[in-house]
């Protein structure tokens, strides 16, 4: 008995230990997983049973972000959008792709942030408004990038989606011309 008893005290003495920065990280993993999930999966399927399985699939990356539960997380929301789309037949609108692919993004940045702060770690609130920051410069970047590409496609028939891939290419050749720039910057 008084093994259980130390064992509860220990978790009590952890528990008043916990900052609150690393614990509202660990809320914003929960609730952008949460988002995500409910916009990749079809509305039919949402009854009171299957919510509460997508809230336990976000609290696990939440929990665990430094073990496999934000992939896991990632493949129920990218394999939700699947059955919608091919199973239920629900049209790929972009402002739905946009914004699961956002909150896929966030979601796992969240959970790098998580994975790096201990539970007492006293953190300074701009550290955490630099990274949503840039995640957020990400996001925008993307989304312009994709509403741009959309439109191009959509631009001439065929020779719109000839424009919207060649532009796609030369988005992508950029982007790893500057990161290789970068890392040979350091």
């Amino acid at each position: 008995m008084n093994a259980v008893q130390e064992r509860v005290r220990a978790l009590r003495a952890e528990a008043n230990r916990v900052s609150l920065t690393p614990l509202l990280v660990r809320v914003g993993v929960f609730g952008t997983v949460l988002v995500g999930l409910l916009l990749a999966c079809p509305v039919e399927m949402l009854t009171a049973r299957s919510l509460l399985a997508l809230a336990v699939v976000a609290v696990l990356p939440a929990a665990g972000p430094r073990r496999g539960w934000p992939t896991f997380a990632a493949l129920v929301t990218v394999g939700g959008w699947v059955v919608a789309s091919a199973g239920y037949g629900r049209p790929i609108a972009l402002w739905r792709l946009i914004a699961v692919a956002a909150a896929l993004y966030l979601g796992h940045t969240l959970c790098a942030l998580a994975a790096v702060l201990p539970y007492d770690a006293v953190v300074d609130p701009d550290l955490v408004v630099r990274w949503v920051g840039r995640a957020g410069a990400v996001l925008l970047a993307t989304a312009v990038v994709g509403i741009v590409l959309t439109w191009l496609g959509e631009i001439g028939g065929d020779d719109g989606f000839r424009a919207a891939t060649v532009a796609g290419l030369l988005v992508a050749v950029g982007l790893s011309g500057l990161l290789g720039w970068l890392l040979r910057r350091r």
